[in-house]
């Protein structure tokens, strides 16, 4: 069912530097892209939302969308040109059935028609109204920008939107544009739980200062500001739905068998191999690395039901939706054994994700079209490992070191998906993270705490080797192994 659009909402971005909650972080929503799908739905729908409010959408005769850079480059296989259609016509990431989708889009490209909001009917031809530009806009590769027609022809609205990775979007002026669907949220930012955030932080030497100022770990720092937005029972019901909503993506993934959509036709490989580890469990008897298989499953289950368009968690974005529930599994399975979920570890692992994430988001960026997949599965690796370290009884200190572990040892890593799709190496990229964040984990817990690159200092490097990295790696398809494996 539509929802009904809540008035138009702006929070500044730059302004508030603080602003950013553990579920901004975490969204539930539809693969196969954060940056291509999710944020692009947001906007489209915004736009409907403010024509509805501007100028009435009984004045509205015809629309027209433009998709910039890497959304130009490689928006059909990341289903860009089909999120736009669902969001002018009111559909929302997390809400929408994806079982939905192929009919809607089925409906507006036979008829040639788009219901915007679902309420009313303008023409649309996506050869005429959806156009793909390779040039980008002023301040981010993921840009567009709609324009609304009245019945002379005439342009009564234009609005211009970027979608700057994890599903964030923001407009032409560099302010945040909130989802119009997170009806909890706008409500809760509202309702006056604390007139500001009690332990504010934007850097990873601030949260270290905070935790050692207070006694708290970063779980505990994170729970207390979320309640600036929500009550303490909201906070702990949301995100053990981002956990049961992970959970459900493993499962899927794993029931899951036939190609992926698009003309690579990859094989999925979770449902066989899931199969495989389930009918042997003698194996991990003998091979103490056996785990590992298990790890590399959870991570491929959740990115082959990503790339399928599925329901998944960003986690911070959809390209590296796997890494974080596949080291969280590893926690509840081995760590704790399975079935034994502890909910309050649950929550400490997401909060301290959550703190990390923030750092990220504040300081650099979580694009792939911005500064490659370091900023998408090198992110979610230095989430989980700080969040791993902190359920294993880390300290603040130990658990930014193995944030920081996480993160240096995926510098530079690009972002060149095969045929635009997020498929090829994505899938085995997740597993690959997930791993890598269980071993920082592990040997920033046989450490001190104390160490020569902080947090910090690597997020830095990683927004400076980001902008060194030419455009071709960054999510365009036009360098690395998306050229590489066409010229095979």
């Amino acid at each position: 069912m539509l929802q009904p659009c809540r008035p138009i909402s702006l929070a500044t971005m730059t302004s508030s530097p603080f602003s950013v909650s553990v579920f901004d972080l975490f969204k539930i929503g539809i693969g196969p892209s954060s940056s291509h799908t999710v944020g692009p739905m947001i906007a489209a729908r915004q736009f409907a939302c403010y024509l509805q409010a501007s100028v009435g959408l009984a004045a509205v005769h015809g629309v027209a969308v433009e998709l910039f850079g890497s959304l130009s480059a490689t928006g059909v296989g990341h289903g860009t040109d089909r999120a736009v259609l669902l969001g002018l016509a009111g559909h929302e990431p997390d809400r929408i059935n994806p079982e939905q989708i192929a009919p809607a889009i089925a409906q507006i490209r036979s008829s040639g028609t788009l219901a915007l909001l679902g309420t009313h009917t303008v023409p649309f031809i996506e050869k005429e109204h959806l156009l793909f530009r390779r040039k980008s806009l002023p301040l981010h590769p993921n840009g567009m920008c709609f324009h609304a027609v009245n019945a002379q022809g005439e342009e009564i609205a234009t609005r211009e939107y970027y979608s700057v990775g994890g599903g964030f979007v923001i407009d032409a002026t560099g302010e945040r544009v909130l989802n119009l669907a997170a009806g909890a949220d706008a409500d809760a930012e509202t309702a006056g739980h604390g007139r500001g955030l009690p332990y504010p932080f934007r850097t990873g030497a601030e949260l270290l200062a905070q935790c050692q100022a207070t006694g708290l770990t970063p779980a505990q720092l994170m729970a207390a500001n979320e309640q600036h937005w929500r009550s303490d029972g909201e906070v702990r019901r949301q995100l053990l739905a981002i956990w049961q909503t992970m959970a459900g993506a493993v499962q899927r993934g794993c029931a899951s068998t036939g190609n992926l959509p698009g003309p690579l036709h990859v094989r999925r490989r979770a449902a066989e191999l899931h199969k495989s580890l389930s009918s042997h469990p003698e194996a991990a008897l003998r091979d103490p690395l056996a785990m590992l298989d298990w790890v590399n499953l959870y991570a491929m289950a959740v990115n082959e039901e990503n790339a399928a368009g599925g329901r998944v968690v960003t986690a911070p974005t959809n390209g590296a939706a796997g890494v974080i529930p596949a080291v969280l599994h590893y926690y509840v399975n081995f760590l704790l054994g399975a079935g034994k979920v502890n909910e309050d570890g649950i929550a400490t692992f997401l909060l301290t994700a959550g703190a990390i994430g923030i750092i990220y988001k504040e300081n650099a960026s979580l694009s792939g079209a911005e500064v490659g997949c370091q900023g998408e599965v090198g992110v979610a690796c230095s989430m989980a490992a700080g969040a791993l370290a902190a359920v294993m009884g880390g300290t603040p200190e130990q658990i930014e070191n193995a944030a920081e572990i996480g993160m240096e040892h995926n510098l530079g890593m690009t972002c060149d998906p095969v045929g635009g799709l997020v498929q090829i190496p994505c899938i085995e990229r997740n597993a690959m993270g997930a791993i890598k964040a269980i071993n920082a984990a592990r040997m920033a817990l046989r450490g001190d705490g104390q160490h020569v690159v902080s947090l910090d200092k690597v997020i830095k490097t990683m927004m400076q080797t980001g902008a060194d990295m030419k455009v071709k790696y960054k999510e365009t398809s036009r360098g690395g192994l998306a050229v590489t494996v066409v010229e095979c």
